[in-house]
């Protein structure tokens, strides 16, 4: 799941070495934290958060087929 995150935030930002994915396990919940530049962010989030939702429907359904709950944070 982690490379899926970090392969599609690479492909969407303009500058793939400025993107940070940390990954942090909380009583078997997953919290991926992506961290990007204020300019970068809006692009992530996309119009009416339509990119962020499409991204976590993916990582949710794969995340589904192993049993676990994961979820996506945008940081600053």
């Amino acid at each position: 799941m982690e490379e899926l995150i970090t392969y599609i935030i690479s492909k969407i930002v303009a500058d793939p070495t400025t993107a940070k994915i940390e990954k942090e396990d909380v009583n078997g919940e997953i919290y991926f934290h992506v961290y990007v530049p204020e300019e970068e962010r809006g692009i992530i989030i996309g119009k009416e958060g339509r990119n962020i939702k499409a991204i976590r429907n993916l990582i949710s359904i794969l995340a589904k087929k192993e049993g676990k709950r994961v979820y996506i944070k945008i940081r600053d």
